[in-house]
């Protein structure tokens, strides 16, 4: 059952692939068709001075939303992750996590029923925090981690970025030495 899931998973991502280059063909094919007419057929030097300005705008921000879309997809190329540590609000180590021989790390709060690996009980902003809040998983040694739909979400600050993204339910998202990871609002540096 879980190998066809999987499967499932990825053709529907697949699909919606397609469909977006499929849509991004057509968006081409459109502009093309109007840029021929704006600027060809027509004459009015005003209203090719203002598509033209609008171009230009919509090519930047198409850009910026595609290069965007492509950096989070960025691979990680520094794949020797050995521990967690745990920080308060100052940047002060409070604890930390070794993790060289794991393959799977749930991060949330033990209880009587659930022993998460990386227990966060008995920090500043538990009550933020699910019982099973988010995985980790080392896959042919790189590690993503993945939000298991918790109610505060689960953040990541690149190393070389300065935003934090939000990680999306169920997709998977790589970390590498020096990411910041958000569980609530609980920073564990990846190292």
């Amino acid at each position: 059952m879980y190998g066809q899931n999987s499967t499932d998973t990825y053709t529907e991502k697949a699909k919606k692939q397609m469909i977006i280059k499929v849509m991004d063909i057509i968006i081409v094919i459109i502009a093309f068709f109007f840029i021929l007419y704006v600027f060809v057929m027509n004459q009015n030097f005003m209203l090719k001075t203002i598509i033209g300005l609008m171009l230009v705008i919509l090519a930047i921000v198409y850009g910026s939303v595609k290069y965007e879309a492509r950096d989070k997809k960025d691979v990680v190329t520094n794949k020797k992750i050995r521990k967690l540590v745990l920080l308060n609000d100052r940047g002060a180590e409070i604890d930390e996590w070794e993790i060289d021989d794991q393959t799977s790390l749930l991060i949330g709060k033990s209880s009587a029923d659930n022993k998460a690996d990386i227990d966060l009980s008995g920090t500043e902003y538990e009550s933020l925090i699910n019982y099973e809040h988010a995985v980790l998983n080392n896959v042919s040694g790189v590690w993503y981690i993945e939000d298991i739909d918790s109610v505060n979400g689960v953040g990541i600050k690149k190393a070389h970025k300065r935003v934090k993204n939000r990680i999306q339910h169920e997709n998977p998202y790589p970390i590498g030495n020096g990411d910041m990871i958000y569980i609530a609002n609980t920073r564990i540096l990846v190292k």
